[in-house]
């Protein structure tokens, strides 16, 4: 039966689906996926990290199972499964509440833990990699279940095999964190979290951390239940020190991370603020107020139009300061 997606992604755009099941189950999956065979299918958990340009054809599934499970305990660490539909910020809190330490930087993304190893989320000095042991996922051709271990993800920045060669080939079902029990290996220094926290007159600990981040983010970022967006939609560029030193000479307070030696990290915001393009509509396609890196539907956009004005923008960048900036954002149909 053709479904509006309009509520089923971040950035509510209208696209329609032409079929559409809800998961509540691995197992539900599994049996799906084997009495079906081979068929296209159009996966969506939180629909958080992606733009529609177009009505979905395939039978989209809905990844909705829930479930935290325990899986070992050691003094200093215990390790959690988490089912795929489960939303991730209330996976944060979770673990913030049993002051289980390792991803409280990451407090307040959107989406679902099952998409987190697809993009190898990070936030603020910590990536989803740092505490990650393993998911589960499902073959979509045959039914069959499968285990990648930290190694086989082979993660990157905002990346990962599910997003290369395995593109489209397998749907994760749960996914296991270790996270430390006591003595926490706390990430205070990116960012703006130790001004933060000394503005709440608050020590470091996993719950004071996950309290900045809450807040930094929420000064920054809007809310999606408030007006549609994706959060980030560009990567903050890489590139190699010596197109950085010819970048640096031209942009002197131009803020920058050091990745290696060789390489260098430009806040893809600032790029774009200094482009021009913070708090401008077009339509209803627009760039937001505060944060620059996050583009916003002011109501009835397509996906189109904002796909459009994404474009713009990396022309105009590319234009500008010579750096190519790429979406961060699953384009559909674009």
């Amino acid at each position: 039966m053709p479904t509006s997606l309009k509520t089923y992604n971040t950035f509510g755009i209208d696209a329609q689906a032409a079929d559409f099941i809800e998961i509540s189950s691995q197992q539900q999956l599994q049996d799906l996926l084997s009495e079906d065979g081979p068929k296209d299918y159009f996966v969506l958990g939180g629909g958080s990290n992606m733009l529609l340009c177009a009505a979905i054809e395939q039978t989209v599934l809905h990844i909705n199972n829930k479930g935290i499970r325990e899986v070992s305990r050691t003094e200093d660490y215990i390790t959690l499964e988490f089912q795929a539909g489960e939303n991730w910020h209330d996976v944060v809190m979770y673990c913030v509440d049993n002051n289980y330490g390792g991803i409280e930087n990451l407090a307040l993304i959107p989406g679902k833990i099952g998409a987190a190893p697809i993009q190898n989320i990070g936030a603020y000095g910590v990536e989803l990699k740092d505490v990650f042991v393993s998911c589960t996922a499902v073959e979509i051709a045959t039914g069959n279940l499968k285990t990648f271990d930290l190694e086989d993800c082979q993660f990157g920045y905002r990346d990962s095999v599910f997003k290369n060669e395995l593109k489209g080939a397998y749907i994760i079902t749960s996914v296991s964190l270790k996270l430390s029990l006591d003595n926490h290996a706390l990430s205070t220094s990116y960012g703006a979290i130790n001004t933060e926290l000394e503005n709440l007159n608050l020590i470091p600990s996993v719950a004071n951390i996950a309290q900045a981040v809450i807040n930094i983010r929420s000064s920054k970022l809007p809310d999606p239940a408030q007006i549609g967006n994706s959060g980030s939609f560009f990567k903050n560029p890489v590139i190699s020190r010596a197109a950085f030193e010819v970048f640096q000479s031209n942009n002197p307070d131009a803020p920058f991370y050091e990745v290696s030696e060789t390489e260098v990290k430009v806040p893809a915001g600032w790029l774009i603020e200094h482009a021009g393009f913070k708090g401008k509509r077009f339509g209803d396609a627009g760039v937001h107020d505060r944060q620059a890196l996050v583009l916003v539907n002011h109501g009835n956009a397509t996906g189109q139009e904002i796909w459009s004005l994404a474009q713009r923008i990396q022309k105009e960048v590319l234009e500008k300061f010579g750096i190519a900036l790429q979406a961060e954002v699953n384009l559909i149909g674009c």
